[in-house]
Formats: structure tokens, sequence, C-alpha cells
């Protein structure tokens, strides 16, 4: 039975365990994302997102303890200046976890964990969604009309001018102007 048992030990000694969570913690602040196993991702966000909280107030006291953790000034340098820029507004959650597959060799399940807002990719995804507007069906055709190729450009002018469809030829006449 594993009751009360909250630290996933990762098959490592307390302290190569405290000195892999340091090295990977250091190279997810100064690359931003790293590729690993997903059991230690979850440990080292649990590691990591402490630490940013801690540097969102930047003290001398803060540095200190971020770099008993860390021990490398470099991390510090990276975490108290561009990480926190980028980070420092939010709330809580400044890692992200996206799983992989599975590893050849040992089928281990492989996750890239990532520093939130440094994914320029998921960034850009999320700006156009926010500037789209909404069209109605009606619109949606009289589009594909416009588009359609030059050579197929009067077939879409001889349907404009049927009686049966008016409204499809004042929006095609107006898109036009």
């Amino acid at each position: 039975m594993r009751h009360g048992k909250k630290i996933n030990h990762l098959g490592r000694t307390a302290p190569h365990r405290k000195a892999m969570l340091s090295n990977m913690a250091t190279s997810l602040i100064l690359h931003k994302r790293i590729s690993t196993t997903l059991a230690k991702a979850k440990e080292l966000k649990k590691f990591v997102e402490p630490l940013v909280t801690r540097a969102k107030e930047d003290t001398t006291h803060n540095r200190r303890v971020a770099f008993s953790y860390l021990k490398s000034k470099e991390a510090i340098k990276a975490l108290f200046g561009e990480v926190i820029e980028k980070v420092g507004t939010r709330p809580g959650g400044y890692t992200r976890i996206i799983k992989t597959g599975f590893r050849l060799g040992d089928n281990a399940e492989m996750c890239i964990i990532e520093l939130v807002d440094f994914n320029e990719l998921m960034l850009k995804d999320a700006q156009p969604a926010k500037k789209t507007t909404r069209r109605s069906r009606r619109g949606a055709g009289a589009a594909k009309a416009t588009e359609a190729p030059v050579a197929a450009a009067p077939a879409a002018e001889a349907k404009a001018e049927e009686p049966s469809a008016p409204e499809a030829s004042t929006e095609s006449e107006n898109e036009e102007k």
C-alpha cells in the first residue's frame, strides 16, 4: 500500500534525486523547454513552480533561497530576469507538460516540459483565434463564389443573375464594389 507517500523517489537516493531535479530545473530555466520522462517532469513541476513564485519578489533573500535550490548563477539571472518578465503576471501554472509518446527501448512515457509563455507557436495560434468574427451561412456561400478561379467567374455571375437567388446577387455585388 502507498498510503501517505507523496514523493516519487524516481529510483534514486535522496541526494541523487535532489541533484537531478536541480540540474533539470536549471536546464528548464535556461533553455525554456526540455524533453524528459513523464514521471520526472511531474516532479520537476513541483520543484520549479515554487521557485518561480518566489522569484516574483526580487529580494536578496529570495535570490539566495533560489540559489540554494538551483546552484547556478546563470539560472538565477535568467529566472529573476527574462522568465519573470513573461510569467510574472500569472497567478500560477508556469509550466506545461506535453506528452510525446513512448521511448524506444524501455517504453517509458516521454514528454516535453516547457515554460508557458515562451512557446511562440502556441502564442501565435492563440492570437488569431481572438480576432475571428462570426459569419452567417449565407455569407459563406457568397464568399465561395468570389473566391472561385477566374475561369469559373462567368458561371458564378450567371447564377447570381437568376431570380431564384436575389440575396446572393446583392451580397456578391456588394463584395465586388
